[in-house]
């Protein structure tokens, strides 16, 4: 599909893209280019590229498709960064969370016949870097596109095509709306994670070593989120602030309402919030964006893996 692939930022997405274009042979070379030596050594000793680069310039020289994995604040540095060195014809995309903040920092800075077309891989887990990182973690995940109007159709076609070969369902957004559901189904979810986490830790009435010992009770579910790339989700907080403060402010009146109805004993509305939001979950599942294992087809040998990362 692609003579060139380069991956600029070879985390967990990163990696896992450098993975699945290898399985499934969309790219004849491909070159990596992250700042970390760390991270580049991974890279090197995984065999995840023809080449590993400190300089992204170098990576994306000659590339035809042009994939940035990298934290949202540092878009705009390196959107000018590699800008004199894209060929025409090429395409720039990315894996970013949040996508209004990434078409105005890379958009201004790309040659005229070099398409942008943003998009988004909803898939993940805990972990980061390139050791994380696996062909199969977009299998049957959605991945959305949000290219800005006037965008070469054959390029948002190729760019589709891409993620479809990896397995997964790809569907157009506009960048506004993608930026609304991602901060509710993503980005608050994990901002509540850090938080009740952090209130744990704060607590003086009980022990770390309590909240470690009786985390099955709910707490390690939270912990799994809260484990998340610091550098990431600082960057998207900062980078879908509007959004991200809307869907706060409706949490936080709903949360007030549940707050009433237990100091009111009004068991009704529990119970038939409780109903509500089960259904919800059995949705998800139907849906195979989750299994129905107990512990969410993570499996002891699975966990004990996790914990060798």
């Amino acid at each position: 599909m692609f003579e060139r692939l380069a991956i600029i930022g070879i985390g967990l997405i990163g990696s896992s893209i450098a993975r699945a274009a290898r399985q499934h042979g969309l790219a004849k070379q491909i070159a990596i280019a992250d700042a970390s030596e760390q991270h580049r050594e991974q890279a090197r000793a995984l065999k995840l590229g023809d080449e590993v680069h400190t300089d992204a310039a170098e990576a994306a020289k000659d590339a035809d498709l042009v994939m940035l994995c990298i934290p949202l604040g540092a878009f705009a540095a390196v959107a000018a960064h590699i800008a004199p060195v894209l060929k025409p014809g090429a395409i720039v995309s990315d894996v970013g969370s949040c996508k209004q903040s990434v078409i105005r920092d890379t958009q201004p800075h790309l040659p005229a016949g070099v398409h942008l077309v943003p998009g988004h891989p909803v898939a993940g887990t805990e972990h980061s870097g390139p050791k994380a990182g696996f062909a199969e973690l977009f299998n049957n995940r959605w991945c959305i596109l949000t290219p800005p109007p006037g965008t070469d159709a054959a390029a948002i076609e190729k760019v589709k095509a891409f993620w479809t070969a990896f397995g997964s369902k790809v569907e157009l957004m506009e960048p506004r709306h993608h930026d609304l559901v991602l901060a509710i189904t993503s980005h608050v979810p994990h901002l509540i994670a850090y938080n009740i986490v952090g209130t744990a830790d704060d607590l003086e009435t009980v022990t770390e070593s309590e909240v470690i010992k009786y985390s099955a009770g709910g707490f390690r579910d939270f912990t799994r989120i809260a484990a998340s790339d610091p550098t990431m989700w600082r960057d998207v907080f900062l980078n879908n602030k509007e959004a991200v403060l809307e869907m706060l402010g409706r949490f936080t009146e709903d949360l007030i309402a549940l707050q009433r109805a237990i100091r009111w004993g009004e068991g009704d509305t529990l119970f038939n919030l409780f109903t509500r939001t089960r259904a919800i979950r059995r949705a998800i599942i139907d849906a195979g964006q989750e299994t129905a294992a107990p512990d969410f087809g993570r499996t002891p040998a699975a966990a004990k893996g996790d914990a060798q990362d």
